[in-house]
Protein backbone atom coordinates (compact mmCIF):
# COMPACT_ATOMS: atom_id res chain seq x y z
CA UNK A 1 0.00 0.00 0.00
CA UNK A 2 2.95 2.36 1.18
CA UNK A 3 4.50 1.63 -2.67
CA UNK A 4 1.59 2.73 -4.50
CA UNK A 5 0.69 5.79 -2.46
CA UNK A 6 3.97 7.06 -3.10
CA UNK A 7 3.77 6.05 -6.70
CA UNK A 8 0.19 7.69 -7.00
CA UNK A 9 2.30 10.98 -5.01
CA UNK A 10 4.92 11.23 -7.72
CA UNK A 11 2.20 11.05 -10.52
CA UNK A 12 0.27 13.51 -8.93
CA UNK A 13 3.56 16.37 -8.79
CA UNK A 14 4.27 15.33 -12.49
CA UNK A 15 1.03 15.90 -13.35
CA UNK A 16 1.46 19.51 -11.47
CA UNK A 17 4.75 19.91 -12.38
CA UNK A 18 3.32 19.54 -16.27
CA UNK A 19 0.06 21.81 -15.39
CA UNK A 20 2.73 24.70 -14.23
CA UNK A 21 4.53 24.28 -17.68
CA UNK A 22 1.47 24.84 -19.79
CA UNK A 23 -0.20 27.60 -17.17
CA UNK A 24 3.63 29.84 -18.17
CA UNK A 25 3.61 29.07 -21.52
CA UNK A 26 0.45 29.98 -21.85
CA UNK A 27 1.12 33.16 -20.11
CA UNK A 28 4.39 33.56 -22.01
CA UNK A 29 2.00 33.29 -25.12
CA UNK A 30 -0.30 35.80 -23.89
CA UNK A 31 1.91 38.22 -22.72
CA UNK A 32 3.93 37.66 -26.63
CA UNK A 33 -0.08 38.51 -28.22
CA UNK A 34 0.55 41.51 -26.16
CA UNK A 35 2.91 42.82 -26.91
CA UNK A 36 1.99 42.09 -30.90
CA UNK A 37 -1.01 44.14 -30.46
CA UNK A 38 1.02 46.85 -28.73
CA UNK A 39 3.01 46.75 -31.83
CA UNK A 40 0.31 46.56 -34.48
CA UNK A 41 -1.35 49.89 -32.49
CA UNK A 42 1.77 51.66 -32.45
CA UNK A 43 2.13 50.75 -36.35
CA UNK A 44 -1.45 52.17 -37.10
CA UNK A 45 -0.84 55.27 -35.41
CA UNK A 46 2.51 56.07 -36.88
CA UNK A 47 1.85 54.42 -40.37
CA UNK A 48 -1.93 55.49 -41.05
CA UNK A 49 -1.37 59.36 -40.78
CA UNK A 50 1.69 58.94 -43.49
CA UNK A 51 -1.55 57.87 -46.40
CA UNK A 52 -4.45 60.00 -45.11
CA UNK A 53 -3.28 62.48 -42.18
CA UNK A 54 -3.63 65.04 -45.23
CA UNK A 55 -6.81 64.29 -45.98
CA UNK A 56 -8.49 67.43 -44.97
CA UNK A 57 -5.24 69.47 -46.26
CA UNK A 58 -5.55 70.66 -49.77
CA UNK A 59 -8.01 73.15 -50.38
CA UNK A 60 -8.68 75.99 -53.47
CA UNK A 61 -8.20 79.74 -52.29
CA UNK A 62 -11.87 80.77 -54.13
CA UNK A 63 -15.02 78.86 -53.45
CA UNK A 64 -16.65 80.95 -56.10
CA UNK A 65 -15.54 82.44 -59.12
CA UNK A 66 -17.17 85.03 -61.53
CA UNK A 67 -15.91 85.06 -65.13
CA UNK A 68 -16.57 87.22 -68.53
CA UNK A 69 -17.26 85.05 -71.40
CA UNK A 70 -13.51 84.35 -73.02
CA UNK A 71 -11.98 86.04 -69.79
CA UNK A 72 -9.30 83.78 -67.64
CA UNK A 73 -9.15 84.10 -63.61
CA UNK A 74 -6.47 82.58 -61.89
CA UNK A 75 -6.44 80.50 -58.46
CA UNK A 76 -4.29 78.15 -56.40
CA UNK A 77 -4.58 74.73 -55.10
CA UNK A 78 -3.25 74.36 -52.43
CA UNK A 79 -1.21 71.62 -50.65
CA UNK A 80 -0.22 71.14 -46.95
CA UNK A 81 2.11 68.63 -46.25
CA UNK A 82 3.57 65.84 -48.50
CA UNK A 83 3.29 62.19 -49.72
CA UNK A 84 5.70 59.42 -50.20
CA UNK A 85 3.33 58.22 -53.29
CA UNK A 86 2.78 60.14 -56.37
CA UNK A 87 -0.98 61.78 -56.94
CA UNK A 88 -2.77 63.02 -59.79
CA UNK A 89 -5.43 65.58 -58.55
CA UNK A 90 -7.77 65.87 -61.49
CA UNK A 91 -11.02 68.82 -61.65
CA UNK A 92 -14.64 67.42 -62.70
CA UNK A 93 -16.07 69.96 -64.66
CA UNK A 94 -19.71 69.71 -63.83
CA UNK A 95 -19.97 71.31 -67.64
CA UNK A 96 -17.11 71.64 -69.62
CA UNK A 97 -18.78 73.56 -72.52
CA UNK A 98 -19.13 77.00 -70.14
CA UNK A 99 -15.85 76.71 -67.98
CA UNK A 100 -12.52 74.92 -68.95
CA UNK A 101 -9.51 74.54 -66.25
CA UNK A 102 -5.75 75.05 -67.82
CA UNK A 103 -4.42 72.52 -66.47
CA UNK A 104 -6.78 70.34 -65.59
CA UNK A 105 -4.86 67.52 -63.74
CA UNK A 106 -2.00 67.99 -60.93
CA UNK A 107 0.69 65.72 -60.46
CA UNK A 108 2.23 65.88 -56.90
CA UNK A 109 5.40 63.94 -56.87
CA UNK A 110 5.95 61.42 -53.85
CA UNK A 111 9.24 62.58 -51.25
CA UNK A 112 11.02 59.94 -49.57
CA UNK A 113 10.74 61.59 -46.25
CA UNK A 114 7.42 63.73 -46.11
CA UNK A 115 7.25 67.23 -44.28
CA UNK A 116 4.26 67.53 -42.93
CA UNK A 117 4.38 70.89 -42.30
CA UNK A 118 5.51 72.03 -45.68
CA UNK A 119 2.87 74.12 -47.65
CA UNK A 120 2.87 74.15 -51.88
CA UNK A 121 0.59 75.93 -54.17
CA UNK A 122 -0.46 75.13 -58.05
CA UNK A 123 -1.57 77.57 -60.65
CA UNK A 124 -4.74 76.78 -62.21
CA UNK A 125 -6.47 79.00 -65.08
CA UNK A 126 -10.03 79.28 -65.19
CA UNK A 127 -11.59 80.29 -68.79
CA UNK A 128 -15.08 81.21 -69.62
CA UNK A 129 -16.44 79.55 -72.58
CA UNK A 130 -20.16 80.18 -72.64
CA UNK A 131 -22.44 82.27 -69.95
CA UNK A 132 -23.75 79.49 -67.50
CA UNK A 133 -23.39 78.26 -64.11
CA UNK A 134 -21.23 75.55 -63.28
CA UNK A 135 -20.04 73.29 -60.13
CA UNK A 136 -16.21 72.00 -59.88
CA UNK A 137 -14.92 69.02 -57.71
CA UNK A 138 -11.87 67.35 -57.18
CA UNK A 139 -10.61 63.57 -57.32
CA UNK A 140 -7.10 62.19 -56.01
CA UNK A 141 -5.59 59.35 -58.18
CA UNK A 142 -4.75 56.68 -56.20
CA UNK A 143 -8.13 56.80 -54.37
CA UNK A 144 -6.64 55.27 -50.94
CA UNK A 145 -4.25 58.44 -50.24
CA UNK A 146 -6.56 61.14 -49.72
CA UNK A 147 -9.94 62.02 -49.81
CA UNK A 148 -11.12 65.34 -51.78
CA UNK A 149 -15.24 65.22 -51.38
CA UNK A 150 -15.19 68.69 -48.91
CA UNK A 151 -13.40 70.79 -52.42
CA UNK A 152 -15.37 71.93 -54.56
CA UNK A 153 -15.92 75.32 -56.60
CA UNK A 154 -18.84 77.04 -58.01
CA UNK A 155 -18.21 79.54 -61.11
CA UNK A 156 -20.67 81.57 -62.86
CA UNK A 157 -19.41 83.07 -66.77
CA UNK A 158 -21.39 85.79 -67.26
CA UNK A 159 -21.93 88.01 -70.36
CA UNK A 160 -21.52 91.62 -69.12
CA UNK A 161 -20.04 92.88 -65.73
CA UNK A 162 -22.33 95.95 -66.42
CA UNK A 163 -25.19 93.90 -66.57
CA UNK A 164 -23.64 92.33 -63.14
CA UNK A 165 -23.94 95.64 -61.75
CA UNK A 166 -26.98 97.14 -62.68
CA UNK A 167 -28.95 93.69 -61.70
CA UNK A 168 -27.37 94.24 -58.05
CA UNK A 169 -28.38 98.21 -58.06
CA UNK A 170 -31.46 96.77 -59.08
CA UNK A 171 -31.90 94.43 -55.78
CA UNK A 172 -31.10 97.14 -53.45
CA UNK A 173 -33.79 99.45 -54.99
CA UNK A 174 -36.57 97.19 -54.66
CA UNK A 175 -35.40 95.85 -51.31
CA UNK A 176 -35.69 99.82 -50.41
CA UNK A 177 -39.10 100.60 -52.17
CA UNK A 178 -40.70 97.04 -50.57
CA UNK A 179 -38.98 98.44 -47.06
CA UNK A 180 -40.43 101.71 -47.08
CA UNK A 181 -43.93 100.78 -48.76
CA UNK A 182 -45.86 100.39 -45.45
CA UNK A 183 -45.03 103.70 -44.22
CA UNK A 184 -47.56 105.57 -46.56
CA UNK A 185 -50.22 103.86 -45.09
CA UNK A 186 -49.13 104.43 -41.49
CA UNK A 187 -48.93 108.26 -42.68
CA UNK A 188 -52.29 108.28 -44.23
CA UNK A 189 -53.43 106.59 -40.98
CA UNK A 190 -51.78 109.31 -38.87
CA UNK A 191 -52.96 112.45 -41.12
CA UNK A 192 -56.43 110.98 -40.82
CA UNK A 193 -56.85 110.05 -37.19
CA UNK A 194 -59.05 107.09 -39.25
CA UNK A 195 -58.48 103.69 -40.49
CA UNK A 196 -61.99 103.87 -42.36
CA UNK A 197 -61.07 102.17 -45.70
CA UNK A 198 -58.54 99.57 -44.57
CA UNK A 199 -59.40 96.34 -44.69
CA UNK A 200 -58.70 94.44 -41.60
CA UNK A 201 -58.57 90.97 -43.26
CA UNK A 202 -55.39 92.42 -44.91
CA UNK A 203 -53.65 93.46 -42.26
CA UNK A 204 -54.29 90.07 -40.31
CA UNK A 205 -53.06 87.92 -42.88
CA UNK A 206 -50.03 90.27 -43.88
CA UNK A 207 -48.89 90.39 -40.22
CA UNK A 208 -49.19 86.14 -39.88
CA UNK A 209 -47.61 86.03 -43.42
CA UNK A 210 -44.50 88.10 -42.21
CA UNK A 211 -44.08 86.54 -39.03
CA UNK A 212 -43.90 83.17 -40.99
CA UNK A 213 -41.26 84.89 -43.03
CA UNK A 214 -39.54 86.01 -40.33
CA UNK A 215 -39.48 82.70 -38.42
CA UNK A 216 -37.79 80.97 -41.08
CA UNK A 217 -35.44 83.84 -42.08
CA UNK A 218 -34.21 84.07 -38.41
CA UNK A 219 -34.08 79.81 -38.04
CA UNK A 220 -31.80 79.47 -41.00
CA UNK A 221 -29.53 82.34 -40.59
CA UNK A 222 -29.01 82.17 -36.65
CA UNK A 223 -29.97 78.78 -36.15
CA UNK A 224 -26.56 76.22 -36.11
CA UNK A 225 -28.61 73.39 -35.93
CA UNK A 226 -30.87 74.16 -38.62
CA UNK A 227 -27.98 75.04 -40.58
CA UNK A 228 -26.30 72.13 -39.91
CA UNK A 229 -29.96 70.13 -41.01
CA UNK A 230 -29.96 71.97 -44.27
CA UNK A 231 -26.31 71.42 -45.59
CA UNK A 232 -26.48 67.92 -44.52
CA UNK A 233 -29.31 67.89 -47.37
CA UNK A 234 -27.74 70.74 -50.02
CA UNK A 235 -23.73 70.00 -48.89
CA UNK A 236 -22.56 71.62 -51.89
CA UNK A 237 -25.53 74.68 -51.64
CA UNK A 238 -25.34 78.38 -50.15
CA UNK A 239 -27.54 79.75 -46.84
CA UNK A 240 -30.61 81.03 -49.05
CA UNK A 241 -31.68 83.25 -46.28
CA UNK A 242 -28.91 86.52 -46.17
CA UNK A 243 -29.06 89.58 -43.84
CA UNK A 244 -31.21 91.93 -45.57
CA UNK A 245 -33.52 88.97 -45.47
CA UNK A 246 -33.69 89.13 -42.00
CA UNK A 247 -34.03 92.89 -41.28
CA UNK A 248 -36.77 92.57 -44.60
CA UNK A 249 -39.25 90.17 -42.44
CA UNK A 250 -38.24 91.45 -38.98
CA UNK A 251 -39.01 95.35 -40.44
CA UNK A 252 -42.35 94.03 -42.23
CA UNK A 253 -43.77 92.24 -38.73
CA UNK A 254 -42.84 95.34 -36.71
CA UNK A 255 -44.37 97.96 -39.29
CA UNK A 256 -47.92 95.67 -39.72
CA UNK A 257 -47.86 95.58 -36.04
CA UNK A 258 -47.34 99.65 -35.89
CA UNK A 259 -50.91 99.97 -38.46
CA UNK A 260 -52.59 97.21 -36.06
CA UNK A 261 -51.85 99.45 -32.95
CA UNK A 262 -53.45 102.46 -35.33
CA UNK A 263 -56.79 100.70 -35.85
CA UNK A 264 -57.23 100.55 -32.33
CA UNK A 265 -56.89 104.10 -31.32
CA UNK A 266 -58.19 105.82 -34.36
CA UNK A 267 -61.53 105.70 -35.83
CA UNK A 268 -62.74 102.06 -37.49
CA UNK A 269 -66.41 102.38 -37.85
CA UNK A 270 -67.75 99.06 -37.33
CA UNK A 271 -64.56 97.20 -39.11
CA UNK A 272 -63.32 94.13 -37.56
CA UNK A 273 -61.65 90.57 -39.38
CA UNK A 274 -63.98 88.92 -41.08
CA UNK A 275 -65.48 85.31 -40.16
CA UNK A 276 -63.69 83.80 -42.87
CA UNK A 277 -60.44 85.84 -42.50
CA UNK A 278 -60.68 84.37 -38.99
CA UNK A 279 -61.11 80.58 -40.39
CA UNK A 280 -58.23 81.15 -42.73
CA UNK A 281 -55.58 82.40 -39.94
CA UNK A 282 -57.11 79.61 -37.86
CA UNK A 283 -56.47 76.62 -39.95
CA UNK A 284 -52.83 78.89 -40.84
CA UNK A 285 -51.61 78.33 -36.81
CA UNK A 286 -53.00 74.77 -36.44
CA UNK A 287 -50.45 73.79 -38.89
CA UNK A 288 -47.97 75.77 -36.99
CA UNK A 289 -48.87 74.05 -33.98
CA UNK A 290 -49.07 70.51 -35.11
CA UNK A 291 -45.55 70.88 -37.22
CA UNK A 292 -43.80 72.76 -34.41
CA UNK A 293 -45.02 69.92 -31.83
CA UNK A 294 -44.00 67.13 -34.76
CA UNK A 295 -40.40 68.72 -34.80
CA UNK A 296 -40.13 69.26 -30.92
CA UNK A 297 -41.03 65.19 -30.95
CA UNK A 298 -38.55 64.77 -33.17
CA UNK A 299 -40.71 63.54 -35.80
CA UNK A 300 -39.91 66.01 -38.32
CA UNK A 301 -37.16 68.04 -38.58
CA UNK A 302 -36.73 71.86 -37.04
CA UNK A 303 -36.40 72.79 -41.28
CA UNK A 304 -39.53 70.88 -41.97
CA UNK A 305 -41.00 73.22 -39.58
CA UNK A 306 -39.30 76.23 -41.31
CA UNK A 307 -40.49 75.19 -44.86
CA UNK A 308 -43.87 74.93 -43.33
CA UNK A 309 -43.37 78.28 -42.37
CA UNK A 310 -42.50 79.51 -45.74
CA UNK A 311 -45.22 77.52 -47.75
CA UNK A 312 -47.50 79.18 -45.33
CA UNK A 313 -46.51 82.68 -46.14
CA UNK A 314 -46.60 82.22 -50.34
CA UNK A 315 -50.35 81.08 -49.37
CA UNK A 316 -51.00 83.91 -47.84
CA UNK A 317 -49.57 86.11 -50.68
CA UNK A 318 -51.69 84.70 -52.87
CA UNK A 319 -54.79 85.95 -50.87
CA UNK A 320 -54.04 88.81 -49.02
CA UNK A 321 -54.93 91.50 -51.31
CA UNK A 322 -58.28 89.63 -52.23
CA UNK A 323 -60.44 91.30 -49.25
CA UNK A 324 -59.08 94.79 -49.90
CA UNK A 325 -59.86 94.99 -53.68
CA UNK A 326 -63.29 93.35 -52.51
CA UNK A 327 -64.19 95.80 -50.09
CA UNK A 328 -62.39 99.08 -52.58
CA UNK A 329 -65.35 97.28 -55.02
CA UNK A 330 -68.35 97.39 -52.40
CA UNK A 331 -67.35 101.10 -50.79
CA UNK A 332 -66.89 102.05 -54.96
CA UNK A 333 -63.81 104.27 -52.97
CA UNK A 334 -60.46 103.55 -52.33
CA UNK A 335 -60.46 106.26 -49.82
CA UNK A 336 -58.03 104.92 -46.08
CA UNK A 337 -56.37 102.37 -48.78
CA UNK A 338 -52.84 104.26 -49.64
CA UNK A 339 -52.02 103.95 -52.88
CA UNK A 340 -48.20 105.78 -52.42
CA UNK A 341 -48.07 101.74 -50.85
CA UNK A 342 -49.48 100.46 -53.97
CA UNK A 343 -46.68 102.57 -56.03
CA UNK A 344 -43.95 101.60 -54.08
CA UNK A 345 -44.93 97.70 -53.92
CA UNK A 346 -45.59 97.91 -57.83
CA UNK A 347 -41.99 99.08 -58.17
CA UNK A 348 -40.31 96.46 -56.29
CA UNK A 349 -42.03 93.54 -58.02
CA UNK A 350 -41.35 95.15 -61.08
CA UNK A 351 -37.51 95.59 -60.79
CA UNK A 352 -37.57 91.98 -58.93
CA UNK A 353 -38.77 90.52 -62.59
CA UNK A 354 -36.90 92.60 -64.13
CA UNK A 355 -33.59 91.77 -62.45
CA UNK A 356 -34.92 87.39 -62.61
CA UNK A 357 -35.05 88.46 -66.73
CA UNK A 358 -31.22 90.24 -66.79
CA UNK A 359 -29.82 87.44 -64.64
CA UNK A 360 -31.74 84.66 -66.77
CA UNK A 361 -29.42 86.53 -70.01
CA UNK A 362 -26.65 87.46 -68.24
CA UNK A 363 -25.83 84.01 -67.38
CA UNK A 364 -28.12 82.22 -69.88
CA UNK A 365 -30.32 80.63 -67.54
CA UNK A 366 -33.63 80.53 -68.74
CA UNK A 367 -34.27 76.93 -66.85
CA UNK A 368 -34.19 78.68 -63.47
CA UNK A 369 -36.39 81.78 -64.53
CA UNK A 370 -39.38 79.65 -65.48
CA UNK A 371 -38.28 76.51 -63.19
CA UNK A 372 -38.70 79.06 -60.42
CA UNK A 373 -42.45 79.54 -60.83
CA UNK A 374 -43.49 80.26 -57.23
CA UNK A 375 -41.18 83.16 -57.39
CA UNK A 376 -41.54 84.44 -60.61
CA UNK A 377 -45.46 83.42 -60.32
CA UNK A 378 -45.97 85.34 -56.88
CA UNK A 379 -43.81 88.28 -58.11
CA UNK A 380 -46.51 88.52 -61.35
CA UNK A 381 -49.56 88.21 -59.09
CA UNK A 382 -48.41 90.80 -56.84
CA UNK A 383 -48.18 92.71 -59.77
CA UNK A 384 -51.71 92.35 -61.63
CA UNK A 385 -53.20 93.45 -58.25
CA UNK A 386 -51.48 96.74 -57.81
CA UNK A 387 -52.17 97.44 -61.21
CA UNK A 388 -56.01 96.56 -60.40
CA UNK A 389 -55.56 99.10 -57.35
CA UNK A 390 -54.29 101.34 -59.46
CA UNK A 391 -57.41 101.26 -61.96
CA UNK A 392 -59.42 102.00 -58.65
CA UNK A 393 -58.21 104.48 -57.68
CA UNK A 394 -57.45 106.62 -60.54
CA UNK A 395 -60.39 104.93 -63.61
CA UNK A 396 -63.36 103.56 -61.47
CA UNK A 397 -63.38 105.18 -58.56
CA UNK A 398 -62.31 108.61 -59.04
CA UNK A 399 -65.19 110.40 -57.51
CA UNK A 400 -65.27 110.14 -53.71
CA UNK A 401 -64.64 111.79 -50.70
CA UNK A 402 -63.55 111.41 -47.13
CA UNK A 403 -64.68 111.37 -43.19
CA UNK A 404 -64.58 114.75 -42.16
CA UNK A 405 -64.34 115.45 -38.29
CA UNK A 406 -64.99 119.12 -37.36
CA UNK A 407 -64.69 118.96 -34.01
CA UNK A 408 -66.99 121.39 -31.62
CA UNK A 409 -63.85 123.73 -30.31
CA UNK A 410 -62.82 124.38 -34.17
CA UNK A 411 -63.13 128.00 -34.50
CA UNK A 412 -62.99 128.00 -38.21
CA UNK A 413 -62.46 125.33 -40.80
CA UNK A 414 -61.57 126.20 -44.54
CA UNK A 415 -62.65 123.74 -47.30
CA UNK A 416 -61.19 123.31 -50.44
CA UNK A 417 -63.89 125.55 -52.29
CA UNK A 418 -61.88 128.53 -50.01
CA UNK A 419 -65.50 129.09 -48.04
CA UNK A 420 -65.17 128.81 -44.72
CA UNK A 421 -67.90 127.28 -41.66
CA UNK A 422 -68.03 126.63 -38.34
CA UNK A 423 -69.46 123.69 -36.42
CA UNK A 424 -70.76 122.86 -32.86
CA UNK A 425 -70.66 119.06 -32.56
CA UNK A 426 -68.39 116.61 -34.30
CA UNK A 427 -69.95 114.25 -37.69
CA UNK A 428 -68.58 112.48 -40.58
CA UNK A 429 -68.88 112.92 -43.95
CA UNK A 430 -68.76 109.00 -45.52
CA UNK A 431 -67.59 108.07 -49.20
CA UNK A 432 -69.05 108.82 -52.60
CA UNK A 433 -71.73 106.53 -53.32
CA UNK A 434 -70.97 105.79 -57.07
CA UNK A 435 -74.24 103.87 -57.70
CA UNK A 436 -76.74 106.21 -56.02
CA UNK A 437 -74.58 109.38 -56.98
CA UNK A 438 -74.46 110.85 -53.58
CA UNK A 439 -72.09 111.29 -50.73
CA UNK A 440 -73.34 108.89 -47.62
CA UNK A 441 -73.79 110.44 -44.48
CA UNK A 442 -72.67 108.49 -41.45
CA UNK A 443 -73.33 111.45 -38.20
CA UNK A 444 -71.31 109.90 -35.32
CA UNK A 445 -73.06 112.26 -32.94
CA UNK A 446 -75.72 114.81 -33.13
CA UNK A 447 -74.89 117.86 -35.18
CA UNK A 448 -76.34 121.38 -35.31
CA UNK A 449 -74.91 121.51 -38.87
CA UNK A 450 -74.13 119.12 -41.01
CA UNK A 451 -72.17 120.28 -44.40
CA UNK A 452 -71.96 118.28 -47.57
CA UNK A 453 -69.34 118.73 -49.56
CA UNK A 454 -69.87 121.63 -51.72
CA UNK A 455 -72.12 124.05 -49.60
CA UNK A 456 -71.50 126.57 -46.64
CA UNK A 457 -72.94 127.56 -43.37
CA UNK A 458 -75.71 129.43 -43.54
CA UNK A 459 -75.49 131.79 -40.72
CA UNK A 460 -78.73 132.35 -38.24
CA UNK A 461 -80.12 135.62 -39.90
CA UNK A 462 -80.53 133.73 -43.23
CA UNK A 463 -82.25 131.59 -44.68
CA UNK A 464 -83.21 128.74 -42.05
CA UNK A 465 -82.66 126.07 -44.80
CA UNK A 466 -79.16 126.22 -44.04
CA UNK A 467 -77.24 125.06 -47.22
CA UNK A 468 -75.60 126.66 -50.39
CA UNK A 469 -76.75 124.56 -53.35
CA UNK A 470 -73.46 126.40 -55.19
CA UNK A 471 -71.46 123.63 -56.77
CA UNK A 472 -67.40 123.92 -56.31
CA UNK A 473 -65.35 124.37 -58.98
CA UNK A 474 -64.27 120.72 -59.12
CA UNK A 475 -65.54 118.24 -57.35
CA UNK A 476 -64.75 117.40 -53.66
CA UNK A 477 -61.75 114.71 -52.78
CA UNK A 478 -62.07 114.91 -49.13
CA UNK A 479 -59.32 116.10 -46.63
CA UNK A 480 -55.89 115.57 -48.84
CA UNK A 481 -53.76 113.03 -47.05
Amino acid sequence: MSKLARRGSQRRSESGKMLDKVTMTSRTARGNFSHIYKNLFTFILICLPCKFCQAEKMYVDVKTLDLLVDETRLFKFIQIGEYNETLSVTAQIQHPDIVQFVPSTINIPAVEQPNTTAELAYDICAYGRSPGHSEVTFSASPTDVVKLDSIFMRITVMHSKAIYVISYIMGWIYFVAWSVSFYPQIYINFKRKSVVGLNFDFLALNVMGFTMYSLFNCGLFFSKEIQTEYFSRHPRGLNPVQLNDVFFSLHAVFATIITIIQCVIYEREDQRVSMTGRGILTVFVGVVIVTASLSAASILEWLDFLYYCSYIKLSITLIKYIPQAYMNYKRKSTVGWSIGNIFLDFVGGFLSILQMTLNAYNYNDWVSFFGDATKFGLGLFSLVFDIFFILQHYVFYREHSDYINVKSEDELTYLMDNRYYSGDEAFLVNFWNGDEKKYNMDVKVDARYILLPGTSYAPDNEDDEGFDDHEPSEPYQGAPA
